[in-house]
């Protein structure tokens, strides 16, 4: 039973910003094994996009790995708080969504988060199930049990006050709505990234003034992107989405620099914490070659989002891009109709864009200046150039090392 509990903790532990408590924790998870009764477990998210990239899987691993042990992984879709919307982090008021794009956004995240947790043992339920049915006198009633000076602590409501940046009413809503959500499904522990610490401790509050027992809660740190800097997020393009194709998503994690892939290896996996600093240890004593390790990560992560088959042509890919040099056998085509085509001519800037290499005019100009795309093997540094239709059949359109499109030009 001893040896059950620190497997359990050493898991459960492995990765965590923060324990809020650890020795509630402990106790709980040994009642747990005890009685052999799992931990129900919340995690919540916000329907406010329609997809999701690898950091927002951060807390999904996690929530994976307590349902690997045999506790009750509940996600809480927040339809209903998505219409206020998360202040966390902003210094403005969210924009108002519409039922139909929430309830669109949704389904989506559903599926991606279906890509990390076990679908027939993750409960899915919507916040609006009792959110919707709360009567006027409940809302006084909760929001009777915190004052503005506590609402005032949380760090972005504080700054705005300081600079007297407006702070709706609605907004103070917000974490209690989320805290009530924990009341609503009786929580055991609440999973959050480190900005949700606020709204994870409202949830214990809450609880507690309700007589419940209070959830702990547990705060993932944020995930760094591929840049190795900034957070990853899609506005900065150091992303990888859960939606990438295969060979995407593993040159871009063998792209990441040395220092940051340890991290990667912690929050993006279920290995067990020895494991991971097993590959620490050899990396630091030079047993193993850090590209080997980084090969082992985008495989697992792979692996997870798609399948082992996937993760080694993935593998397979790369190696004939950057070991041999060579062109892969299976590329994207891009057809051009000449029905279609004035003057039977085209531009580069218009070939990257309509083949999808690039996501605007901008975007293809500034890859030409910077010197990244070839036309079969030959550089293209004019963004002003043209080419004839008849010239541009069964060639290959390549921008970087990564990214290929076949021209087909249909007669």
């Amino acid at each position: 039973m001893e040896k059950d509990l620190k497997r359990h903790i050493d898991i459960i532990v492995s990765g965590t910003e923060d324990i809020l408590r650890k020795d509630e924790l402990e106790s709980r998870i040994e009642k747990s094994i005890t009685e052999n009764k799992p931990l129900k477990v919340k995690l919540g998210l916000d329907p406010t996009a329609p997809d999701i990239h690898l950091g927002h899987t951060v807390v999904l691993n996690k929530l994976r790995q307590f349902q690997n042990l045999g506790h009750r992984a509940i996600l809480i879709i927040g339809d209903y708080t998505a219409k206020i919307g998360d202040p966390s982090g902003r210094s403005t008021l969210r924009p108002k969504l519409s039922e139909d794009v929430i309830e669109k956004n949704a389904k989506t995240y559903i599926e991606q988060a279906f890509k990390i947790l076990i679908p027939e043992e993750t409960e899915v339920v919507k916040n609006s199930n009792w959110l919707h049915h709360l009567k006027f006198d409940d809302i006084l009633n909760l929001t009777s049990r915190f004052t503005v000076a506590r609402m005032l602590e949380r760090d972005d409501f504080k700054k705005r006050y300081k600079n007297n940046i407006p702070i709706a009413i609605m907004e103070f809503l917000y974490p209690i709505m989320q805290a009530y959500d924990s009341v609503a499904i009786e929580a055991d522990v609440e999973l959050g990234g480190t900005d949700q610490r606020f709204n994870l401790l409202m949830g214990r509050e809450l609880q507690k003034e309700l007589g419940q027992e209070p959830q702990i809660a547990i705060t993932m740190p944020i995930l760094v992107g591929t840049d190795g800097i900034e957070k990853m997020s899609k506005s900065l393009g150091n992303y990888i989405g859960v939606y990438e194709p295969p060979g995407e998503i593993f040159g871009k994690i063998m792209s990441i620099s040395d220092n940051i892939m340890v991290d990667y290896f912690k929050l993006l996996t279920t290995l067990e914490h020895k494991n991971i600093k097993e590959i620490e240890n050899d990396i630091k004593k030079g047993d193993l070659n850090p590209s080997v390790a980084k090969r082992r990560l985008a495989k697992i992560i792979i692996e997870k989002l798609y399948s082992g088959k996937e993760a080694l042509k993935a593998e397979e890919k790369f190696d004939l891009i950057f070991k041999k040099k060579k062109t892969p056998v299976e590329i994207d085509k891009y057809i051009i109709s000449q029905a279609n085509v004035k003057d039977k001519k085209v531009s580069i800037v218009n070939l990257l864009y309509n083949s999808g290499l690039a996501g605007s005019n901008s975007e293809a100009r500034r890859l030409i200046i910077q010197g990244g795309i070839k036309i079969d093997d030959k550089k293209i540094d004019d963004p002003n150039r043209e080419f004839n239709l008849n010239d541009l059949d069964n060639r290959i359109l390549k921008k970087g090392k990564r990214h290929f499109r076949r021209i087909i030009v249909k007669k």
